[in-house]
């Protein structure tokens, strides 16, 4: 029988091509390498997958913050029966919602400044107006003489409605006060008992101080309150103390203006920290401890849509209302009451 020629068997390859034979070492080499050409990529860290996992740990990081600031705000105590059914509770936050801002002097036994005892009164008290892209603000003087519904007529310091009857008084002596088809819609009481925990956990913020500030002693601060003019940065005692200084032998022709002024630069102040990049890094420990300053009619949903409304909106100046008259209580003029809410209203 003849011998049959001598031949090679090749194996074809994905792709054509040849491979060398089975049985060489050089070709389970090439094997090999093509393998590792069918997974680029693999085991190694490149800039797409570097920006994928940080795109997953922000969304991460936001939706932690929102669970944390959704629960608190339910935690959080909500307003008395009483102020609840003052309130108007029409206005939407997005359409537009009118929101009554009081910041109290609830007194706790440790005030230091006898003028202050006795039941707490509005220590501050705004109106916003809240709409979707815009917001404005209506700044009351506490001294502001109102007539108080229920106490005989006479005009009174309209702060003094707080302590009578508490926020629902409050919410109907400013209806009352300012008149001209302002009805209020929502309730937000600040709590000054955490006030300052919740500006130490954005880290602080920063104001303009327009003139310097050498207080007598008040509430906790025992040696006075003292800050020089400029631009300064708080802690949160300090900040409140900076909002509620009401006697400064330094400016002794300042008054109720001056004082709404310097509650408005702390107002700025916060929500130019908390849209600042380095809030961010604290945005969970903010989310929870913000619900917890206030007391509100608003739920978690309502506050998320406040926030988002003077985020997008609330950088414009505070109107404060002008008085006619500097004589004691602070009295003004009808007309000077119907253009504040024409503006406030954006009629």
């Amino acid at each position: 029988m003849a011998d049959r020629p001598e031949y090679k068997v090749y194996r074809s390859r994905r792709g054509g091509g040849l491979l060398r034979p089975s049985g060489s070492l050089e070709g389970l080499r090439d094997r090999g390498s093509d393998r590792k050409r069918t997974q680029p990529g693999s085991g190694r860290i490149t800039p797409g997958r570097v920006l994928k996992w940080l795109v997953l740990a922000l969304i991460g990081w936001v939706v932690l913050s929102f669970v944390l600031f959704m629960v608190s705000a339910q935690l959080k105590g909500g307003v008395s029966d009483e102020a609840q059914s003052a309130l108007g509770g029409g206005g939407n936050l997005f359409s537009g919602a009118t929101i009554l801002v009081l910041g109290s002097d609830e007194r706790k036994g440790n005030s230091i400044d006898e003028s202050q005892s006795g039941p707490g009164r509005a220590d501050s008290i705004l109106l916003v107006r809240a709409q979707l892209g815009g917001v404005r603000k209506l700044s009351i003087p506490r001294d502001s003489a109102a007539v108080i519904p229920g106490t005989g007529g006479a005009p009174q310091k309209i702060n003094a409605a707080f302590a009578i009857g508490g926020p629902s008084l409050m919410i109907k002596t400013v209806e009352g006060f300012l008149g001209n088809g302002l009805e209020i819609d929502h309730l937000v009481q600040v709590d000054f008992a955490n006030f300052p925990a919740f500006i130490d956990s954005m880290g602080g913020i920063t104001v303009k101080n327009r003139s310097r500030i050498c207080a007598p002693p008040f509430d906790d601060f025992f040696k006075g309150f003292n800050l020089r003019k400029g631009q300064r940065d708080l802690n949160g005692k300090r900040a409140l103390g900076f909002a509620r200084v009401r006697k400064n032998p330094c400016a002794p022709a300042e008054n109720d203006l001056d004082r709404a002024a310097r509650q408005q630069e702390v107002l700025n102040g916060i929500r130019g920290q908390l849209l600042s990049p380095s809030t961010f890094l604290r945005l969970p420990l903010v989310s929870w401890k913000a619900p917890r300053t206030i007391e509100t009619d608003m739920k978690g949903p309502g506050l998320l849509a406040l926030a988002g409304d003077i985020g997008t909106g609330g950088a414009g100046k505070t109107r404060v209302l002008q008085p006619s008259s500097f004589d004691g209580n602070l009295e003004y003029t009808e007309s000077e009451k119907a253009s504040a809410v024409k503006e406030l209203l954006g009629r």
